[in-house]
Order: structure tokens, then sequence, then C-alpha cells
């Protein structure tokens, strides 16, 4: 007979998967074969931009669509599955295999990172291969057009379109994506363990993420002014930290659209912060929804 294993990575997996089935369920493949359409479109639109504007203006549209896929599977999806599981009557049954209740969660959330993902690595490939056949035809279009096509003048076309073309920062702005939507995951998953409704979840989450991202400007605004003194500025600021995530850790799209490259230090301190909160907020979700009522 097999010893039973507290922590049972082989059993976290098995609900990851399960969690994967059952949010394909929700149709998410409709909105991959959308976002094909309007990348395809975005970058064969507006002819009579410049070369620089026509790939930016590309590459704009396509992290917009990226982003929204992210954030919107990771709280309406992730606020849906214990309310679904409650209803279904799944999550008695997975519970009483027995499964340690922080795997269950963490089962969960595995699921919903590995769609966010798989989803973001696809819409990555059509979003490259796009900007990269049009990149290739806007440079021979330039260059037929060009009248005096001597080799330096033809070197810096290329590096012009180059910058703002197909490039690893492009790769490093959807990691980017993905961990601000692990973290929003993660998020919604902590308040789902003590939210009333499904309904809560999605607002609260969606409010917490608007504060999130404007994190800077209220440490600037209202706690760098004024008259406060300063241990009270900075247990203001360490509140707001911990209560809510600071998104803008993982703004790194606007450099990339610009053809700007994202350094090492960025990447590291991005991944560290992504680790950071995902750790603290399924520490908080276990110890919720140990006491939790089922």
């Amino acid at each position: 007979m097999t010893a039973y294993r507290a922590f049972s990575p082989a059993r976290i997996w098995t609900l990851a998967t399960a969690t994967v089935t059952q949010l394909l369920r929700m149709k998410i493949l409709f909105f991959l074969l959308a976002f094909s359409v309007l990348v395809v479109a975005a970058g064969f639109a507006f002819p009579v931009l410049n070369p620089e504007q026509q790939l930016k203006l590309l590459k704009d549209v396509s992290f917009g669509a990226l982003q929204v896929f992210s954030l919107v599977i990771a709280i309406v999806a992730t606020a849906l599955l214990l309310p679904r599981d409650l209803e279904d009557r799944t999550l008695y049954t997975i519970l009483s295999k027995p499964v340690p209740r922080h795997e269950y969660l963490l089962g969960k959330l595995l699921g919903v990172l590995l769609l966010i993902g798989a989803g973001l690595l696809l819409m990555d490939l059509a979003f490259s291969a796009v900007l990269w056949l049009r990149e290739k035809l806007l440079l021979a279009q330039i260059i037929q057009a060009l009248e005096a096509k001597t080799p330096e003048a033809v070197a810096q076309l290329e590096a012009i379109v180059s910058k703002h073309g197909l490039t690893w920062s492009l790769h490093l702005g959807v990691l980017a994506v993905f961990w601000k939507a692990a973290v929003v995951a993660a998020l919604a998953l902590m308040i789902s363990c003590f939210a009333s409704s499904t309904l809560f979840t999605v607002v609260v989450t969606f409010c917490i993420v608007i504060i999130g991202h404007g994190q800077g400007l209220i440490r600037e605004y209202f706690l760098q002014g004024g008259t406060l003194a300063e241990p009270v500025k900075k247990l203001l600021s360490a509140l707001l930290a911990i209560v809510t995530p600071d998104l803008g850790v993982f703004d790194v799209v606007d450099n990339v659209i610009n053809g700007e490259s994202v350094g090492t230090s960025a990447v590291l301190a991005m991944s560290g912060a992504a680790l950071l909160y995902l750790t603290g907020y399924a520490v908080v979700s276990h110890l919720l929804f140990v006491e939790k009522e089922l």
C-alpha cells in the first residue's frame, strides 16, 4: 500500500490539468482566433503611415489584446473556480480523496497560469510572425522606393526598421504581461477564499488592479507631499504595498513598443517581485481557505 504524502506534485499537476480542461470549456480558443484576426488586420492597415508608425501601431494593438486576454482570464476565470466547484460539489469530492486544501489551491492556481501562459505563447507566436512579415515587407518597399541605394543608406534603413520590428525585448514584454497576470490571478484566488460571491471577487480584484497600476502616482502625490510626518508616510506606503501589488513593476510594454530594449535588471526585478507576490498570496489564500466553512 502506497504511503500517504502530505505534499504531492503529482496531485497538484492532476488538479492543474483538470482546471485547464474546465477553463477551456469557456471558449477561450475563440478569443485566440479573434486575436489572430486583429493582429493581421492591424499589421496591414493604415498603409499611409510611415514604417515606424506602422510597426508601433501593430505592437500597440497586439500588446493591448495580450493584456486584455491575460487579465480577463486571471480575474474572471479564477473568480469562477471556487464557486463553480462548490456549486457542482466537485470540491467536496476532491477534498475527500483526501487532498490537502493547499494542494487544491496550488492546483487551481497552476491551472490558471498554465492556460494564461499557453495562450500568451500562442499569441506571441502569431504576433511575432505577423510583425516579422510586416517588417520585411516594409523594408523591401522602402529600399525599392529609395533613390540612392547606397550600402550606407540601406544599412541605416535596416537599423531603423529592425529597431521597431521583431526583437528579443518583444518576448520579454510578453513575459512581463504573464507575470502581471499571474500576480492578479493569485490575488483573485485569495479574494475568492473569503468572498461571498463571484461578482464581489471580480469587482474587488479589478479595483485593486487599478490601484496597483497607479501605486507610484499615489506615493508621489499623496505620501511624499503634504504635512504628514516621515514615519507616517513610510507606514502608509508599506500598508499600500501590502494591500495592493505594485503592478508598475511589470510595465515595460511601452518601452518595447517604442523600440527600447528591456534590460536584465528589469527582467530580474519583475520576476522576483512576481514570485514574491505569488508566494505571499498563496500563503494567505491557504490560511483563509483552511478556515472557510464548506
